[in-house]
């Protein structure tokens, strides 16, 4: 007997966003890194934010968003927000839940630049890479590309 497509639309979820990302997702193992990297530089975080005004995007989730941006070649801000939109593995890496509002683009690249600003990021990149080598993740291999291949 052939099946009938019946759509339903449902109300509620019962299994939490962690529980859908497999245990052999790449993000995981980098997400536990940036964690732990912007665990430690917490206070210095507080620096460039204001006491007072309405809430920024925290850097806990600015920085993996931009992450993203790089491990997956996204080209810019906007198509950012529309990924981290759909994708739940994304949502999750950046510390969304699935049923939150999705940033604004300008406000994104506003807070961008605050973070940019300051010496957070190098800090940063300097306690995931000595996380990174810790674990022996790294390595000193290089390779050649023939400008031959990339013209074609």
């Amino acid at each position: 007997m052939r099946g009938r497509d019946e759509t339903q639309i449902e109300i509620f979820s019962y299994i939490r966003l962690e529980e859908r990302i497999p245990a052999t997702h790449p993000l995981r193992a980098i997400r536990v890194m940036v964690d732990a990297a912007l665990h430690e530089l917490d206070l210095h975080f507080a620096a460039p934010y204001a006491r007072r005004g309405r809430p920024s995007i925290p850097p806990e989730q600015l920085v993996p968003a931009l992450q993203l941006m790089i491990l997956y070649s996204i080209r810019g801000e906007r198509q950012l927000m529309e990924h981290v939109r759909y994708n739940l593995a994304y949502r999750w890496f950046v510390g969304l839940g699935m049923d939150d509002a999705m940033w604004d683009a300008t406000v994104f690249t506003r807070n961008r630049e605050r973070l940019m600003q300051g010496a957070m990021t190098e800090r940063l990149i300097e306690a995931v890479l000595g996380q990174a080598r810790e674990r022996d993740l790294l390595s000193e291999e290089r390779f050649k590309v023939d400008g031959t291949l990339i013209r074609a």
